[in-house]
């Protein structure tokens, strides 16, 4: 069985992944015309491989993320619990943003914006993608794009309890969004649609949510109680 940790950042990265469609869809179509004069086989193992590259940086950043939650609590002293009504708190705020009643994430993404910066000119070396290397590359560069339902699925994974944690998160993660971006257009546009249904989206957001409230439950009646 799934552990549902793991579980709740698989279907954030689903349902979430029509935001990935609007960050990425651009991008993903760009890579597309910088694969010339290549077989279907060959573009497919390249979209595969900046795949890879992309989940391979989300589960670098939750290791790290989740190492370093584990060292801060060494240092304080302080108790996991909180830690865990943080990740309660933040899949609460992920289940408003897919529901499209907040948009706090949005603001996560100019964080990044900084860094993407120094980060942008490696990987325009990298094009054209032809070959395996530049194409694992792009995708490792791909991966630190300013994204706030990434920065948020990477603060939650601070309080995964360790590195091994935090990366299982990220990479679940980065599991749930490959659909949206692997399939061809007229698979994700369809995709897209069920993801637009009311049902759909506020039956996966209540249940985000639903985990939410009950991690922070659990969280708060161990520090109350």
């Amino acid at each position: 069985m799934i552990p549902a940790d793991l579980a709740a950042a698989l279907l954030i990265g689903l349902v979430g992944s029509s935001h990935c469609l609007v960050m990425c869809g651009g991008i993903v179509a760009a890579l597309q015309l910088s694969m010339p004069g290549i077989s279907s086989r060959r573009r497919l193992l390249f979209q595969l491989l900046l795949s890879l590259g992309r989940l391979t940086s989300y589960a670098f950043f939750g290791a790290l993320v989740g190492y370093f939650g584990v060292v801060a609590l060494q240092l304080t002293g302080a108790s996991m619990l909180w830690l865990r009504l943080l990740a309660g708190c933040l899949l609460i705020t992920m289940a408003l943003y897919i529901a499209r009643i907040s948009t706090l994430l949005l603001y996560l993404e100019r964080v990044g914006q900084h860094l993407w910066r120094r980060i942008q000119p490696f990987s325009s070396r990298l094009v054209p993608l032809n070959t395996p290397l530049k194409a694992f590359g792009y995708g490792l560069c791909w991966g630190w794009l300013p994204c706030g339902l990434v920065y948020s699925t990477l603060s939650w994974s601070l309080a995964s309890g360790s590195a091994l944690a935090g990366a299982g998160i990220m990479l679940a993660f980065g599991l749930g969004t490959l659909p949206a971006i692997l399939l061809t257009a007229t698979l994700a546009e369809r995709l897209n649609q069920l993801k637009q249904q009311l049902w759909f989206r506020y039956g996966t957001a209540s249940l985000l949510a639903a985990y939410g409230f009950y991690t922070v439950y659990l969280a708060l009646a161990r520090l109350v109680f």
